[in-house]
């Protein structure tokens, strides 16, 4: 088994893959390893049918992921600095743009690209014990994944920078309270609820889904007028769909659907 299989566990629960972020030792804090792996990773699901959600955690109890490791860091040149930045921006938006949906499990210490990896996913269940925050400002450097364009976009500007000034932390229940995550429950229960909330999304039509992700990203960029030509489009692919006549004829037969992608 390769380093890079090591760094990151991928498992699959029906048509819903579970990737852990696995370096526990060091929070899972993320290295080059775990970055390349992640990047097989969704290179691959965008292609893999089967697979209709991915729930991104971290192993162990402590940390979702406590952001860069800085003793890699550390030994990293100027250039291979800029090359980490560059390759983790990409990755994020790799994530954020996945045509299926992606929701962060975060069980732990979300610092940094810790909590970067979250605001790229589309759904975030925190446990309790989370701790959230882009503390990149207090080591006199400032997010570089995405941060200071995600996270006001979904708390709002004056509460990210706030955050993002003061390099402050915020727990499960804060998090909640801000808009930063979508649901927040006791430790023991974040898997659960986690697959659960994927289950429910894989109920519904896969094609429908994805549409739906593509018109709320690409129009919460643009104006309304525009937005609503960007739905209308979506909507348009949805129609001539198996999946659709599935639909409705499940409805009117009283069963339910069983969706193929098609």
């Amino acid at each position: 088994m390769s380093d890079n299989e090591n760094v990151l566990l991928a498992e699959d629960r029906g048509q819903v893959r579970i990737l852990t972020l696995n370096r526990p030792e060091m929070m899972n804090a993320l290295n080059f390893d775990m970055l390349q792996a992640l990047k097989a990773q969704f290179e691959n699901l965008r292609f893999t049918r089967e697979i209709r959600v991915v729930i991104i955690t971290g192993a162990g109890e402590k940390a979702f992921c406590a952001g860069a490791d800085l003793k890699e860091r550390a030994t990293l040149s100027e250039i291979q600095v800029k090359e980490f930045i560059y390759t983790i921006r990409n990755l994020l938006t790799d994530i954020e743009s996945l045509n299926k949906p992606v929701i962060s499990a975060v069980n732990g210490v979300a610092l940094g690209g810790g909590t970067e990896i979250a605001l790229a996913s589309d759904l975030r269940v925190a446990s309790e014990r989370a701790s959230m925050g882009l503390t990149e400002t207090r080591l006199a450097i400032i997010p570089g994944g995405g941060g200071t364009q995600r996270l006001p976009r979904l708390v709002g500007r004056g509460k990210a920078k706030e955050l993002i000034f003061t390099g402050s932390r915020v727990n499960g229940k804060q998090a909640l309270e801000i808009g930063l995550v979508n649901r927040v429950c006791e430790p023991e229960r974040l898997m659960d609820e986690a697959v659960e909330l994927a289950e429910t999304i894989c109920e519904a039509g896969p094609i429908a889904i994805e549409q739906a992700k593509y018109a709320i990203d690409a129009g919460m960029e643009t104006d309304l007028h525009t937005g609503l030509a960007i739905e209308s489009n979506a909507y348009w692919i949805t129609i001539p769909t198996e999946d659709r006549t599935e639909g409705l004829t499940a409805f009117r037969e009283k069963r339910k659907p069983v969706y193929k992608g098609k």
